[in-house]
């Protein structure tokens, strides 16, 4: 294997990876996947050949889609073809699950629910991460149990993670202190759910635009030499479940004793389509008649996305010629646009700029406050002119927002994060 970078000692090794220092005098890290694969917390093992190149290159696509939507993540670059760099990150020890259905061990620890049952509002968990049943020389009944961080933060519940939750007692109570390695850690906890959950849409929009479905969700966190919380260790195939065609394409196909030969095809087939996963070139354009018609309403609502909008200021009214150039130059420079048109007066501009392209226009009379009657020329619109009319500058951005972020898995996951933020999931949990 050829690197980069020159590597040094080794950090740690795990079933199917290791993490050598860089050698370069600063805190990185390269993680070099193994071809092993494994299940039953290593009671089955095999070697897929090529695995490590293919989870590299799943990692390193989820990486930089989540890089690109502003998630905080532990990846520089891709190294070489089974390395990537990344921040040498201090390993908290548990592991954060994001559920959309019920799959797997949830379904054992509720099996009052069918499999696939949606959770309209993602569900986060926990789960101490642990090995021969033993955590510090304390015996466990299982490992990787599921754990509850109690009401007063100070002690953690362990739960049996293969049996009914409801009614059972937690068989340990730990004292933070002993999981904690931070006097603060457990104030994090809802920081990695608002990450952990952000990441689980970010990805469920990218598969969506693939044809597939994800289901759940596997990350880890560490602490940065700064001390900054990172998304860390890996995301590739065995990180998640993902259906395509109502079937696994992902490690459970493994775990259900599938033949090898069946497993390298899909781990290569999901490498292939994490490759197209992306951010796409959008922009909302802001058109206003005068300087008169202010547009700092809009950029607030659009908050961090701000850096979407383009204001253009040009009478359509005064000067049709002109404005239909600039429309459509701009259209043809970035095809997947939405024009919010703001307009003071009678606002005819919305109407006439819907008429001209096959981008979404959305008109906010600009006057309505002070001359209703204005509303009019946006509602009463020709026939095949299909502008939409909203009075809120925010609720206009927002209605922006959502037709983009249906090829947009940054905008879906900031607009269904909002949306789930006030969900509540109906069925008993």
């Amino acid at each position: 294997m050829t690197t980069k970078h020159s590597l040094g000692a080794l950090v740690t090794e795990g079933k199917t990876k290791k993490v050598y220092k860089i050698k370069d005098g600063s805190d990185l890290v390269a993680v070099i996947s193994k071809d092993d694969i494994t299940a039953g917390d290593g009671a089955k093992h095999d070697i897929i050949p090529d695995k490590g190149r293919i989870a590299t290159a799943t990692t390193s696509n989820v990486f930089r889609l989540l890089k690109a939507c502003g998630l905080p993540v532990a990846f520089i670059e891709q190294d070489s073809e089974t390395s990537f760099v990344a921040p040498n990150c201090s390993m908290l020890p548990y592991e954060v699950v994001v559920r959309r259905e019920a799959h797997g061990s949830y379904l054992k620890r509720n099996p009052h629910l069918s499999k696939g049952q949606l959770f309209p509002h993602a569900l986060v968990e926990f789960y101490l991460k642990t090995k021969d049943k033993n955590w510090k020389g304390k015996p466990l009944v299982a490992d990787d149990p599921f754990m509850q961080l109690t009401d007063d933060g100070k002690q953690i519940k362990l739960f049996n993670p293969a049996k009914p939750l409801q009614g059972q007692e937690p068989f340990l109570v730990l004292p933070v202190s002993d999981v904690f390695s931070r006097a603060d850690e457990s104030k994090m906890f809802p920081e990695m759910r608002r990450i952990a959950r952000q990441t689980f849409l970010v990805l469920e929009k990218a598969w969506q635009l693939e044809g597939g479905t994800l289901v759940d969700l596997k990350v880890e966190f560490g602490f940065d030499a700064k001390g900054n919380l990172l998304l860390a260790d890996v995301i590739d195939n065995d990180s998640w479940r993902v259906l395509e065609g109502g079937a696994y394409i992902d490690k459970q196909v493994y775990r259900e004793g599938g033949a090898l030969d069946e497993v390298a095809a899909k781990y290569r087939h999901v490498a292939e389509v994490t490759g197209h996963f992306h951010v796409p070139r959008q922009r909302i354009i802001l058109w206003r008649g005068s300087e008169k018609d202010k547009a700092e309403a809009f950029s607030e609502a659009l908050g961090k996305l701000k850096d979407m909008m383009t204001v253009v200021t040009c009478s359509v009214h005064k000067e049709p010629v002109n404005a239909a150039g600039i429309f459509h130059r701009m259209v043809q420079e970035i095809p997947d646009t939405v024009v919010i048109a703001y307009i003071g007066r009678s606002n005819g501009a919305g109407p006439t700029l819907s008429a001209m392209s096959a981008v979404p226009v959305i008109t906010v009379p600009a006057s309505i406050k002070e001359f209703p009657d204005d509303l009019w020329s946006s509602l009463r619109a020709p026939s095949a002119v299909p502008v939409m009319t909203v009075l809120e500058p925010a609720n206009a951005v927002l209605a922006a927002l959502q037709i983009l972020s249906g090829r947009n898995p940054r905008l879906y996951a900031k607009v269904r994060g909002e949306i789930e933020s006030r969900t509540v999931n109906t069925i008993q949990l």
